[in-house]
């Protein structure tokens, strides 16, 4: 089946390990030697088609775990026959293998994909937890209604151009001690295109397409963080010639909440309580996704102290659960007393013992607390 029988990775001189991107390099390399267009070699034309064959087999993950597997007979039991090809200037076969652009010039007249827009949207935080359909207004180039994105104009048509025969560019051969070498540039009568439009259209102006102005309906996922960017398909310039369209990138900013301070998918939060609350427990009001919410914090309550809202958190973004609210508790201490109250904190003091102010954690769970 094989032209030579020889191992393909030695044809093309890369290792079994090598990557896709090695074998491509390893091809166009060998492609430049050996094609009939630049090599003077007698056995040129046989070693181009083998190492031709050899990158049909290599580049595809279907053929290449194949042929490592079982080697030529696997191929052939599997039916894999090499592709018959004339020989064309170098360009075209590259433009086979890998597009239409190898040379940095269109092969034809080229549908060039349309560029990116980018946008920005500004939510809430409580909106970036419950998810939200936004309009964001991008000005875009759309496909020329009136042409259907050709540039020319209705009713007219279009000449092939006699320079470079629609193929949008032409080649200088250069000879030399080496060998000949080709080089391919943009046609200078028809910038590449590969036609001559003596009718433009009149509404674009031969441009194939016109600037307008659009909403986009964009639907921001529950659980985005601030910073991330959405894609919307499709939806961005139109290419030219009716290229393929590019795509829109929404970037969402998240205001910051007065009350509410987001870290991965948990929010944090604080409480203010008195000494006396704190000492003998009392109900709070604090800010929560869903709004503002009584807690109940037990009696004796320290400074510093966090109480955990399991699952009240931010959703985790395409993904299950959410994260919790951790609600850190500051306990207010009196700075201005009166005779009474001085009085009364006094005897209080003279009743308290050391079972008043135990713990119920050691050292160690203290610094442990701390650092949570």
């Amino acid at each position: 089946m094989a032209t030579t029988g020889r191992d393909y990775y030695e044809v093309l001189g890369v290792g079994r390990s090598a990557t896709g991107a090695d074998i491509k390099r390893a091809f166009r390399r060998l492609a430049r030697e050996l094609h009939p267009d630049v090599s003077a070699e007698p056995d040129a034309d046989e070693r181009f088609k083998e190492v031709v064959e050899a990158y049909e087999v290599l580049s595809k993950s279907e053929t290449r775990e194949l042929y490592d597997r079982f080697g030529h007979a696997g191929l052939r039991s599997g039916g894999f026959r090499p592709t018959p090809f004339d020989f064309g200037s170098l360009a075209d076969i590259f433009s086979a293998f890998f597009g239409d652009d190898v040379f940095g010039v269109a092969t034809g007249p080229r549908r060039a994909r349309g560029a990116d827009i980018a946008a920005e949207v500004e939510i809430d935080l409580e909106e970036a937890a419950t998810g939200v359909t936004r309009e964001v207004p991008v000005q875009v180039a759309m496909r020329c209604a009136e042409c259907g994105g050709d540039g020319v104009q209705p009713g007219t048509s279009v000449s092939t151009c006699e320079d470079c025969g629609g193929a949008g560019r032409v080649q200088q051969v250069t000879r030399t001690a080496l060998g000949e070498f080709i080089r391919a540039q943009p046609c200078a009568r028809c910038g590449g295109s590969g036609r001559i439009v003596e009718h433009p259209c009149e509404a674009c102006s031969g441009a194939g397409r016109t600037l307008e102005e659009r909403s986009l309906d964009v639907q921001i996922p529950p659980g985005i963080h601030d910073g991330q960017r959405i894609r919307l398909s499709g939806e961005g310039h139109a290419g030219a010639l009716g290229g393929q369209a590019g795509d829109v990138y929404v970037l969402v900013h998240i205001r910051p909440h007065e009350r509410l301070v987001r870290e991965g998918d948990d929010v944090y939060s604080t409480v203010d309580l008195t000494m006396t609350e704190a000492a003998l427990g009392a109900r709070a009001t604090i800010a929560t996704l869903e709004g503002e919410e009584e807690v109940e914090f037990e009696p004796g309550t320290q400074p510093g102290s966090v109480r955990i809202l399991r699952g009240r958190g931010m959703p985790v973004l395409h993904g299950f659960g959410r994260g919790d609210q951790r609600v850190l508790v500051n306990v207010g201490i009196p700075r201005q007393l009166t005779e009474v109250q001085r009085r009364l904190l006094g005897e209080f003091e003279q009743t308290a013992t050391e079972e008043t102010y135990r713990s119920d954690e050691g050292f160690f769970e203290k610094l442990k607390s701390a650092f949570r």
